[in-house]
């Protein structure tokens, strides 16, 4: 169908044509470079663009004697170019998103702030911290573009610590080294930031990403805001999936474990992120006992979860599936031609030596490299082309024999050269049996030991629950009480061996939680990076984890064989804005406030005056307004692209005078490999 482009692309093409190719491509508008330089209220553009007639009569308005150049106007006419007032073009064009009738894709505002782990919108706030009664919508603040590229910059890493195996636990108290082909990797601070600082060194070097995020139920267990809305978690979620997906192996996977409330929107993001052709299962995996630990008070009782996986491409991804030595134990029957056939007939182009009853024996022996297996001939293989049961139902079927033996010469796979097919054993009978020797490709393989049989992997995981701890009794593994609800190591230690190759690959889980995932890969001798941000959280994993290196013995360290070592190196984002963030959230008082704002406007001898928002008045402070209405007015005081120091500014003097000798040096070796 024709293209119908209104008048006013006509007078724009005229008018652009003089700028050459930076807004023309060919004859379509370069729309996005064209929009960009209106917002940005280009000069030459728009003087351009004033002497166009057809633009000075339908978009510049004069008002109380002023003219105003109505840039959003404008702008839409060149982003809906089928777009008519009256009509429903626009929609019929495209489907999604919009705000104020513009798409959000087109809109360089992003609504984005994550201050801490688990909120878009509420910083990390949990139900108890939340009793003064702030809610959801005090961070939903607007970080433009520029802005994205600076919060999602690399952050210096502070506090640097390496954990091994010694009495104090911390092995290296100068300067750490770094060796990302080998350590492990412990973070503190927000994910979605974290997983930004780590993706240039790590892009395309995860083999596996396991994450178990916030299910969305508004019950989590940990002190986690666990009550978005629905398109606030969808956001929060893929924000962190499309950068994890950079980080993954070309045959890398992804598993977001979840439950059912939130698992049908889940894929379908997973979809768009990942690609829904990368697909590769869902797990459904039993985390209760349907008879023990359920609540009487539902309706319902949730025994299952989920876990879709996902792969980087599934054209050279591939399971480490479990594999089986080959058993012969069905190979148990030998064929004895006791008399010469009684006839030799051709069917179908194919030599057959037709036996009677009494003409050969069926003998049952004990399973081995030369015996049969004997197999029925029915079902779906009787439609397989070719196949001793396809012949048998087509040629032979319809001698009516009973008891008979058939030799069938130029058929099966087991290098003999023949098949042997046994008819019905009885009158009115369909049905019969073939007789195949172990296929030639295997054979050499049995004989030697090297051959063993891949096992397909079932997605129902109900097994687990066998494990003395599993779900529901696993609250001391790592040594630590790490509470209700949390995975077992039974559980990562499944997808560990169904999706990594060798000891060595490297594992991702940005939810590090109470550390099961980094814990079970260092049992599993794979390398782990791992990130949390909750303090309480924190102080668990890194001592289960140093539970491990010390020959921790629970959770699957006995069915590994775990003897301890290893070691890992802790680093944490440097906080700038974050520090000050904290103060204000967690403080009980006026008087609290007013020393934390004192602090955000002057600075101390331990860390900087906080980034204010070009957006804030500052003489709107009225301390006579109370708590409540001044702690929301700090928080929105503070710039969250500032949350972190970014490693671009580690030379500038006054970041420097904030940062040890050490970390500073781990920073240039860790991003640039020097010294």
């Amino acid at each position: 169908m024709a293209k119908i482009e209104p008048k006013i692309f006509d007078e724009l093409k005229i008018a652009l044509s003089s700028f050459g190719g930076k807004y023309l491509v060919g004859e379509e508008l370069n729309r996005s470079k064209l929009t960009d330089d209106l917002r940005n209220y280009d000069e030459a553009l728009l003087s351009k663009l004033f002497e166009v007639e057809f633009i000075k009569q339908h978009v510049i308005k004069e008002v109380a004697g002023q003219k105003l150049f109505q840039i959003e106007q404008l702008e839409e006419a060149i982003l809906y170019n089928n777009y008519w007032d009256t009509s429903y073009t626009k929609y019929e064009n495209r489907v999604g998103l919009a705000s104020k009738g513009r798409f959000l894709q087109d809109s360089q505002d992003v609504v984005l702030d994550f201050p801490f782990k688990d909120g878009v919108l509420t910083a990390s706030m949990t139900k108890e911290d939340n009793e003064d009664g702030y809610d959801d919508a005090f961070l939903n603040e607007v970080i433009e573009k520029d802005e994205i590229d600076r919060l999602f910059d690399r952050k210096i890493l502070a506090n640097v610590k390496r954990y091994g195996k010694a009495e104090n636990s911390i092995l290296d108290n100068e300067i750490v080294s770094f060796d990302k082909e080998k350590d492990n990797l412990v973070i503190k601070g927000n994910n979605l930031l974290a997983l930004h600082t780590l993706k240039d060194m790590y892009a395309g070097q995860i083999k596996l990403i396991y994450i178990d995020p916030p299910y969305n139920t508004g019950k989590d267990s940990f002190r986690y805001n666990d009550n978005f809305k629905k398109s606030t978690w969808l956001t929060f979620m893929k924000n962190r999936l499309e950068v994890a997906r950079e980080l993954l192996t070309e045959d890398g996977v992804l598993i977001v474990q979840i439950d059912d409330k939130m698992q049908a929107q889940l894929k379908l993001l997973l979809d768009d992120v990942m690609g829904e052709e990368q697909f590769e299962t869902t797990f459904h995996v039993q985390v209760r006992y349907s008879n023990k630990t359920l609540s009487e008070d539902n309706d319902f009782q949730k025994v299952m979860e989920v876990a879709h996986v996902y792969s980087y491409d599934t054209n050279t991804f591939k399971p480490s599936k479990i594999k089986d030595e080959y058993s012969l134990d069905k190979f148990s029957f030998e064929v004895v031609e006791k008399n010469l056939p009684i006839e030799t007939i051709v069917e179908n182009g194919k030599k057959v030596d037709v036996f009677g009853p009494d003409d050969f024996e069926i003998r049952q022996v004990d399973g081995n490299i030369d015996g049969l297996k004997e197999t029925w001939a029915t079902g779906s293989l009787i439609r397989q082309g070719g196949t001793a049961a396809e012949f048998l139902s087509k040629y032979l079927i319809q001698r009516k024999e009973i008891g008979y033996l058939y030799k069938v010469y130029g058929m099966g796979n087991d290098g003999l050269g023949y098949r042997y097919i046994r008819g019905p054993k009885k009158k009115g009978a369909t049905r019969g049996t073939f007789f195949s020797g172990v296929p030639t490709k295997i054979r050499d393989g049995v004989i030697s030991g090297e051959y063993s049989k891949e096992k397909p992997i079932p997605n129902l995981l109900d097994n687990l629950l066998h494990y003395e701890d599993s779900f529901g009794n696993n609250r001391t593994e790592g040594g630590v009480d790490i509470g209700g609800g949390k995975k077992p190591e039974s559980l990562l230690q499944y997808f560990i061996e169904y999706f990594t190759n060798n000891e060595g690959d490297l594992v991702l889980d940005f939810f590090g939680g109470s550390g099961t995932t980094a814990a079970t890969a260092m049992k599993m001798r794979r390398r782990f990076i791992t990130s949390e941000q909750i303090e309480g959280q924190l102080e668990k994993l890194i001592s289960r984890l140093q539970n491990v290196i010390n020959k921790d013995q629970t959770g699957i360290s006995k069915e590994v064989d775990w003897q301890g070592g290893g070691s890992f190196v802790y680093a944490e984002l440097f906080p700038k804005n974050m520090g000050y963030l904290q103060d204000v959230i967690h403080s009980k008082t006026i008087d609290e406030l007013k020393s934390v704002y004192e602090r955000m406007l002057q600075g101390t001898d331990t860390e900087e005056p906080a980034d204010i928002s070009f957006r804030a008045d500052l003489t709107k402070i009225d301390w006579a307004e109370g708590f409540d209405e001044n702690k929301r007015l700090l928080v929105k005081l503070l710039d969250k692209n500032g949350l972190y120091y970014n490693y671009s500014e580690i030379e500038d003097k006054n970041v420097r005078d904030l940062i040890s000798d050490e970390d500073y040096a781990f920073n240039k070796a860790f991003y640039e490999g020097g010294e």
